[in-house]
């Protein structure tokens, strides 16, 4: 039998994943260890919503924040306030923001042609948001990070040193369980084909049940960032997707599985 390959995007993400997958004939299994649940609304996040028209920028991290952002304003501002710069990481979030609000979303270019992206040079990392012009000089500017509980503060931190008041509102928990009877089998003796994570903190997570034959396993992530990680945390056979989107994940995964005479990336 096939080994399958091996993925852990929570929700429909998941599921769009999986399907690009295996429309290329990979046969794929879920390891359903993250889901994402929406906050319920408190007094603060009613408060931002309300007063959205006092923001110049509003950056949106991922789809899950970006839904949790549309349904928010749909209850508050049956028509949008004008005159907000609205920025995302990935071409993902961007889609959702567009489909839901109709706003245009400022991205690095790795998703051009994407609906509603505004494009300039860079990648889909926030560090390549902030290489974004517009973004260097946002001295005294109001800026609203949209973003789920915990991750990275890169972006409010760099923003607060380039002189903008920066307000994060967390829209989301992440609830991670352990890995099923089986997975831990898996993971234990390396039977997959391949492992793809496009989340530090999940790689984290699966690393606890990860046995040398999983370490030594290929494993597909989207940024040299969490090469990095992984890394640090013993994995050996890395390879670098240009972007966190399907096709680029499982462009990687075809080059990996398909080395000759392919240009495969290795995470260091």
């Amino acid at each position: 039998m096939t080994q399958p390959v091996l993925i852990c995007r929570p929700g429909e993400r998941g599921e769009t994943l999986a399907n690009a997958l295996r429309a290329t004939g990979t046969p794929v299994e879920s390891m359903e260890v993250m889901a994402l649940e929406a906050l319920p609304e408190d007094p603060t996040m009613r408060s931002v919503w309300l007063d959205i028209d006092q923001y110049d920028k509003v950056i949106v991290v991922s789809p899950f924040a970006a839904q949790c952002l549309g349904d928010a304003l749909d209850r508050y501002w049956p028509q949008l306030p004008v005159g907000i710069d609205y920025y995302s990481v990935g071409s993902a979030t961007a889609d959702i923001l567009f489909d839901q609000l109709g706003v245009r979303v400022r991205i690095p270019p790795a998703a051009s042609g994407q609906k509603g992206v505004e494009n300039e040079h860079g990648e889909n990392t926030s560090e390549a948001l902030l290489s974004l012009a517009s973004l260097r000089d946002v001295t005294h500017q109001q800026i609203l990070l949209v973003a789920g509980e915990g991750g990275r503060t890169l972006l409010a931190d760099t923003l607060l040193e380039r002189g903008a008041q920066v307000t994060r509102i967390a829209v989301y928990r992440r609830v991670f369980r352990p890995p099923s009877a089986a997975m831990q089998a898996r993971l234990a003796t390396g039977d997959y084909r391949a492992l793809i994570v496009t989340s530090g903190e999940l790689l984290e997570h699966l690393a606890k049940w990860c046995d040398q034959a999983a370490l030594n396993q290929p494993l597909i992530v989207s940024s040299h960032r969490l090469a990095t990680l992984a890394g640090t945390l013993g994995f050996c056979d890395l390879k670098v997707a240009s972007g966190a989107t399907p096709a680029a994940l499982a462009a990687s995964l075809k080059r990996s599985c398909n080395p000759k005479g392919a240009d495969v990336d290795q995470g260091t």
